[in-house]
């Protein structure tokens, strides 16, 4: 049987599952490597890739959380009824919902962003909902707090955390502003600990920033490496399993770099590969997914892309390097191996890698500078420039 008295339950209940839903947003298929890709939460690409390692590790905790939640309910019905586990049931059936729709954002952090925006303003609600006798509780507001850091780059954290004391101060002098000036530790304790949550929270962020860099960057060319690839074909095989889109690949090769180093040095070598990243990430969505294989081999990763569009954006890829001076001289040239998955079926990233290399040594052997395709029959065919 229910208590009569239920409102301060459900305040507290709403607190305990704001904490534990507190936004979890999809990996969306997305790392873009241009200036163009950038926003406001995320200054640099880097920014993006690392909020979405977290929240892959943050995840499965949650998830736990939330289980645990759960039978804590179910062993409480007697007491509370049944209702709070509905909280539950919604906050599931919004993670499921938020699966399916990240991966179609360019922008993913805007949404995770906001979502966690929601999970503050959720604490801040039942608090109010509890009334003067709650106003202590204003201090799980720095609960969320914890980790901006580890998600958003110094912008998105003072936002945060200028969200998280206005809401202290409405809800606080909202309650019972008189009770707050008769007594104004009520509020300078929950908001020193905004504070100081986001403060010790930012040299382990800043340390987790420098780690993942030397891990997953090139750093030459600044764009993803080997370690990354690993870890992001892991993810969009799970998404395939899922959505059933077809996943698109591009090898790209330097021509004659070799050459290039023998006869100008290695220093315009480097140049040449920090000039052929960049105006491969020009070219790129903010979906797709550029990394250095070594030396002078790329890879693009282009989720949702179909055979025709991978050869397409291949071909302006081969053009916008063939058509840029790389210094008094010097001329460079790409050659292209392109492959997809079908629509429907699972992502077989090493097969459909190997047709595309396949396809690149074609496009090697039949005279350079050009962009050959591993069509579905495994016959390849070059695309006119």
């Amino acid at each position: 049987m229910c208590v009569p008295n239920f409102r301060p339950l459900l305040a507290r209940a709403v607190i305990v599952l704001a904490l534990l839903s507190e936004p979890e947003a999809v990996r969306p298929q997305s790392s873009a490597r241009d200036a163009g890709a950038t926003s406001w939460l995320c200054r640099e690409s880097s920014d993006r890739q690392r909020m979405l390692e977290m929240e892959e590790r943050i995840r499965p905790v949650r998830r736990r959380a939330a289980v645990i939640m759960a039978a804590a309910i179910l062993a409480a019905s007697p007491w509370l009824g049944w209702w709070p586990l509905a909280f539950v049931l919604s906050i599931m059936a919004g993670f499921a919902g938020a699966d399916r729709l990240m991966p179609r954002l360019e922008r993913p952090e805007y949404l995770m962003f906001s979502a966690w925006v929601a999970s503050a303003l959720t604490i801040a609600v039942a608090v109010a909902l509890s009334g003067s006798h709650g106003t202590c509780a204003l201090a799980l507001l720095a609960i969320p707090v914890l980790t901006l850091n580890s998600r958003f780059s110094t912008r998105g954290v003072t936002v945060g955390v200028l969200i998280s004391l206005a809401l202290a101060g409405a809800v606080g002098f909202g309650i019972d502003h008189s009770t707050v000036l008769a007594n104004p530790v009520l509020i300078i304790i929950p908001v020193a600990l905004i504070l100081c949550a986001a403060v010790l929270s930012t040299p382990l962020a800043q340390s987790d920033i420098q780690h993942r860099s030397d891990a997953v960057i090139d750093q030459l060319t600044g764009m993803l490496n080997r370690h990354a690839l690993a870890s992001r074909v892991r993810e969009l095989t799970e998404q395939a399993d899922i959505t059933g889109e077809p996943i698109g690949v591009i090898v790209a090769d330097v021509d004659r770099f070799k050459l290039v180093n023998d006869t100008f040095g290695h220093a315009v070598g480097d140049v040449v590969l920090k000039e052929v990243a960049y105006l491969l990430r020009k070219q790129l969505r903010a979906f797709d997914l550029a990394y250095r294989l070594g030396g002078e081999e790329f890879l693009v990763l282009l989720p949702g892309g179909e055979l025709r569009g991978a050869a397409e954006l291949a071909e302006c890829l081969r053009e916008a390097i063939s058509s840029v001076p790389f210094g008094p001289g010097v001329s460079v040239s790409t050659s292209f191996g392109v492959c997809a998955s079908r629509r429907g079926e699972a992502f077989d990233y090493p097969a459909v890698f190997a047709r595309a290399d396949a396809a690149l040594y074609e496009a090697k052997h039949s005279g350079r500078d050009r962009v050959c395709v591993a069509d579905e029959d495994n016959a390849r065919l070059a695309v006119p420039a």
